[in-house]
C-alpha cells in the first residue's frame, strides 16, 4: 500500500518555548504534552494512516455517497460550511456537525453528549438511518473485497483482520490524531508579546472578565466539556436522557474554540451565522423567545468590546496545518 497521505501528528506536541516571561493569566491554557492514547489502543502511525483512510472513504456508507469528512471537513475546522450536514439519504441530519478536533480530549462526544468514546461514537454514526446508513456487516464485506485493505488489516490486527472492532480501533487512532496546531495565541502565552495585537489582548481580558466566557470555555481547548442551557430558541430537547430528565432538557454540549473562526455557522442547530450573532446571544441572556431560564446570564458590551473578543478568538486558529486527502484504494 502506498502510504501518500501519511499522518504528520505524533503523540508528542512539543514545540520551542520562547525565554520571554510568560504573560499573566495564561498557565490555565497551556496545550498538553501529549495526546491521551487508550492503554489497550496505543498510537500506532500504521493504525492511523489506515484510520484516515477509512475516514474518508465512501465505502463506509451504505450508499457509498458520503464519509465521515463528507460532515467533519477538515477544510473547515473538521465541521461542516452548512447549518446541518447532509446525511446519506441526502437529506439534512439532526443538528449542526460538532468538530472532531482534540477529539482525544472530548467526553461525552456529541452535541448531546449521549457517547463515552470515540468508538462508541463512531457505532452511533454510522448505523443512524439519517447519517451514515450503513451496517458493520456490510462494510466488512465492502472492505474485504478491496485487496489493499484486507492485507494491511490483516497485517496491523494479526488474526482478526476486517471486523467491527478492528475497523473502530483504526477510525480512533487516526481521529485522536487530529490536533490543532500551534496559534498565536499558543505563541503569546508562551512569552512573545507581539504574536497578537492589542484587540485580541484586550478580548482576552473581556473574555476572562465582564463577558466571563471562560466560566464554559476553560482550559487549554477551551472547554469544560460539560453541558449547558445557552438559551436557543428550539424545540430539541439536546442531552436529556431517556426517559427524560426535565432538569436536563435543552443542554448542550460547550465546544471548543480552537480554529474556531473556520466553524461557522454555529450553536448546535448553526443558526447562527457568525461570532458576532454569537457573543450577542450570550451579551442577551438567550434568545427572549425560549421562554425558560437558561444557564448563562448576559453581560454589557459595546460593539467595540465585540470586535475585541472577536479579535481574541481569531488568535485561537492555527495557520500551518495542512490534511491533504489520502489516497484510496481501488476495488
Amino acid at each position: 500500500m502506498r502510504w501518500k497521505a501519511a499522518i504528520a501528528v505524533v503523540p508528542l506536541l512539543l514545540w520551542a518555548v520562547q525565554s520571554l516571561a510568560q504573560p499573566a493569566g495564561l498557565e490555565a491554557f497551556k496545550r498538553p504534552a501529549a495526546v491521551p492514547f487508550p492503554e489497550a489502543a496505543p498510537y500506532s502511525r500504521e493504525i492511523a494512516t489506515l484510520g484516515k483512510m477509512l475516514f474518508f472513504d465512501p465505502r463506509l456508507s451504505g450508499g457509498r455517497n458520503i464519509s465521515c469528512s463528507s460532515c467533519h471537513n477538515p477544510s473547515f475546522g473538521w465541521e461542516s460550511p452548512a447549518p446541518k450536514a447532509i446525511g446519506a439519504a441526502n437529506k439534512p441530519v439532526r443538528r449542526h456537525a460538532p468538530t472532531i478536533l482534540n477529539a482525544a480530549w472530548i467526553t461525552p462526544l456529541f452535541r448531546g453528549g449521549h457517547a463515552d468514546s470515540l468508538e462508541e461514537q463512531a457505532i452511533q454514526s454510522i448505523t443512524a438511518p439519517d447519517e451514515m446508513n450503513t451496517t458493520f456487516d456490510g462494510i466488512k464485506a465492502r472492505l474485504t473485497a478491496v485487496h489493499e485493505y484486507k492485507t494491511w488489516f490483516e497485517r496491523l490486527f494479526p488474526g482478526r483482520g476486517i471486523r467491527k472492532k478492528t475497523i473502530l480501533t483504526a477510525l480512533a487512532t487516526y481521529e485522536r490524531t487530529i490536533v490543532s496546531g500551534v496559534a498565536s495565541f499558543d505563541r503569546w502565552a508562551s512569552g512573545d508579546a507581539t504574536a497578537v495585537p492589542e484587540a485580541a489582548k484586550r478580548g482576552f481580558a473581556l473574555f476572562n472578565g465582564r463577558a466571563n466566557c471562560v466560566s464554559c470555555h476553560s482550559g487549554w481547548m477551551f472547554t469544560d466539556n460539560q453541558l449547558y442551557d445557552i438559551g436557543m430558541q428550539t424545540t430539541d430537547l439536546g442531552g436529556g436522557p431517556t426517559p427524560p430528565d426535565p432538569k436536563r432538557n435543552y443542554r448542550f454540549k460547550t465546544p471548543g474554540l480552537r480554529n474556531i473562526t473556520l466553524r461557522a455557522p454555529y450553536m448546535h442547530d448553526g443558526s447562527l451565522p457568525s461570532l458576532r450573532d454569537v457573543v450577542r446571544h450570550y451579551a442577551r441572556g438567550g434568545a427572549a423567545k425560549a421562554a425558560r431560564t437558561p444557564d448563562i446570564e448576559g453581560f454589557a458590551v459595546t460593539e467595540e468590546e465585540i470586535t475585541d473578543l472577536i479579535a481574541f478568538l481569531q488568535t485561537l486558529t492555527d495557520t500551518e496545518s495542512n490534511v491533504p486527502s489520502p489516497i484510496l484504494p481501488a476495488n
